[in-house]
């Protein structure tokens, strides 16, 4: 019996393809150039003046480009964690000995999704645990850890321009970012629930609903059989 919902399921089937759900079902460097040959004569004058300033140019170039990068990262590196008044919420669920458990973990989890990662294998659930969180009531993430296995689903990539947990689940995933105008769209393992009733359809579905992220969620705990036990351990959803 799979531990997030009491449906015939296989439990924790990783290899599982689901088929989707139907649409009612879903609501709830540059070429080289040839270059003629400089004369004997005029080599050693005009030659290495020549190449001087081309190396200056190169050298100015590369500079610039250092430069470009570095800047770059400096702006990738420079996301200021969320603050507890940003932070929706941090929960875990998990199935200890048949009984089913939500949590409210540190909600300093939720600007690092490796320590996020640690703290659920801790948990003492019978097949892993699934955490959630909630930023800002704009997007979630939610992590599945079982054993080595973890899976990841981010609902808006766009969201890792501003905030640190939505970055790093695109370096886990070792997807690029979209830009800042791009359209939201969701990121990771969309197959995540769906040994417990959310298919991948489902999911991705619930990514694209207007509401707000924490809401989402709760539906998302209610439609694996942990609805009552999540609002008891989200302050934002009492």
């Amino acid at each position: 019996m799979c531990p997030f919902n009491d449906e015939d399921v296989d439990p924790f089937d990783e290899d599982r393809v689901e088929a989707p759900a139907g649409p009612d079902e879903a609501a709830d460097a540059l070429p080289d150039e040839d270059y003629d040959d400089l004369d004997d004569d005029t080599a050693e004058y005009d030659g290495d003046d020549d190449a001087d300033e081309d190396s200056e140019d190169d050298s100015d170039a590369d500079s610039d480009d250092d430069d470009d990068e570095v800047s770059d990262e400096d702006d990738y590196d420079d996301l200021e964690d969320a603050v507890d008044d940003e932070i929706d919420l941090v929960v875990a669920l998990y199935n200890d000995d048949g009984e089913r458990i939500a949590v409210s973990l540190d909600k300093q989890l939720a600007n690092d999704l490796d320590e996020l990662i640690t703290q659920l294998r801790r948990l003492p659930g019978d097949a892993g645990a699934v955490g959630m969180v909630s930023i800002d009531h704009q997007f979630f993430v939610i992590v599945r850890v079982r054993g080595r296995h973890v899976g990841v689903f981010l609902s808006d990539a766009v969201e890792g321009n501003d905030w640190p947990i939505a970055r790093d689940v695109a370096d886990y995933l070792g997807e690029d970012i979209p830009d800042p105008d791009d359209d939201p769209e969701a990121m990771g393992d969309f197959a995540l629930l769906s040994d417990a009733g959310i298919s991948e359809f489902d999911l991705e579905a619930f990514a694209d609903l207007d509401e707000d992220s924490d809401e989402v969620l709760a539906r998302i705990a209610r439609r694996i059989n942990y609805g009552r036990q999540f609002e008891h351990a989200s302050p934002s959803i009492r």
